[in-house]
């Protein structure tokens, strides 16, 4: 059995990611960039701020405040995943580690009041790198006093697999946020839904 169950967000814990593409879409379109949504897709798990780097704005901080601002009025009310803060409840030692900022916590995820659910949350103004580099879940495992091989994080995205990975973590798919497991070869266990992760609280750890 693992001693923490560390979570994605995006993709993972909220349905989240076609609002905030959808919102990057917007933003775009009004600097006179046109995007398809599959185009954009490369941005989700991994902060906005480098996202605007990728696509070469220029003003990336004014860009961003403008995607936050057509994002804020639907991440007031994003849907969760069925049965995942359920399952959430029943775990040990959890933890929750984002590429979203604070600012972009304060106007989504805070006003669920899901928050109580997790022992140590660590988002993108946290650390100095961001994921796929491993900072941010080696600063979850020293929260949560917990050693990487007792660990297990669970997301949706490429950049989740690599930090896990570059961590010593074990990693587990979200199926309902990913939808494919194309690419997710290295994972060490496919979620098809949420109360799939229950099976691991009572069963020995893979070796």
């Amino acid at each position: 059995m693992y001693h923490s169950f560390i979570f994605d967000l995006d993709g993972t814990i909220i349905d989240s990611e076609l609002i905030g593409l959808q919102a990057l879409q917007a933003t775009l379109k009004e600097k006179g960039i046109e995007k398809s949504l599959a185009e954009l897709r490369f941005s989700i798990g991994i902060p906005g701020m480098r996202t605007l780097e990728v696509l070469n704005i220029a003003d990336i901080s004014t860009t961003l405040e403008t995607w936050l601002e057509k994002q804020k009025p639907l991440m007031k009310n994003v849907p969760l995943f069925e049965g995942i803060i359920d399952v959430i409840a029943q775990l040990p030692n959890v933890g929750l580690v984002t590429s979203q900022t604070a600012k972009e916590m304060n106007c989504g995820f805070y006003l669920l009041n899901i928050h109580h659910h997790f022992q140590t949350i660590v988002c993108a103004s946290d650390t100095d790198k961001h994921k796929p580099n491993p900072e941010p879940l080696e600063l979850a495992l020293q929260l949560l006093d917990c050693e990487a091989k007792d660990a297990i994080y669970i997301g949706d995205s490429i950049y989740d697999l690599e930090c896990a990975k570059s961590a010593g973590v074990d990693f587990g798919l979200a199926l309902w946020g990913s939808k494919t497991v194309s690419g997710f070869e290295k994972a060490d266990y496919i979620f098809e839904t949420a109360y799939d992760i229950l099976k691991l609280t009572n069963k020995k750890r893979k070796e």
